[in-house]
């Protein structure tokens, strides 16, 4: 399983993405900011609304040079398949990774061996290929585009201002911490 601050080897998988499915490597993606984005499996129920969810903030990730990459153990085809009859992952725009031996779910330690699916975990991945943040939770609980927003922003905002960090809670505009410093203001 990949650490907080270690390079991501690169891979390449099957996605179905803008209407084909092709093949898609993480280094395609070098210079944005990666959300990769597990779920368990396609025609599922709580997995359409985050998907969804991530794809009606799309302009949003744009704004801050990242790019989603959704990723669960079903086939391109069934990525297609869904696509084709559910209105709201046809709001889709970015790849669908398809993982179907589990190869990438288990390199990032979201594999259920028994169930052949993902947990639904998320990992933030910078520019440079380093992962610099994750979260891995039960499939019942859905996730919060808003706080992936959040996350890579800060993590966005620490990258590009050196020797600052964010308190819990930051968001853009907040005040920021030097270490051995006090707030330093609003940036």
């Amino acid at each position: 399983m990949f650490k907080v601050n270690e390079k991501i080897t690169d891979f390449e998988l099957e996605a179905f993405t803008n209407g084909e499915i092709k093949k898609v490597k993480l280094s395609d993606y070098r210079g944005k900011w990666v959300a990769l984005v597990f779920y368990p499996a396609d025609f599922t129920f709580v997995c359409p609304t985050e998907l969804g969810e991530l794809a009606d903030n799309s302009a949003e990730f744009e704004k801050l040079g990242a790019q989603v990459l959704s990723a669960s153990c079903d086939t391109a085809f069934v990525h297609k398949a869904w696509f084709d009859n559910s209105p709201t992952i046809a709001k889709i725009k970015f790849p669908m990774l398809a993982d179907p031996a589990g190869k990438l779910a288990k390199a990032f330690g979201v594999y259920v061996e028994e169930d052949g699916m993902s947990l639904r975990g998320t990992f933030i991945i910078n520019p440079d290929g380093v992962l610099k943040a994750f979260e891995v939770h039960d499939n019942s609980i859905g996730r919060s585009t808003k706080e992936l927003l959040r996350k890579i922003t800060a993590a966005k905002f620490v990258n590009e201002n050196n020797g600052l960090v964010c308190p819990a809670s930051w968001t853009a505009g907040g005040k920021t911490l030097k270490p051995g410093v006090n707030l330093v203001g609003k940036i």
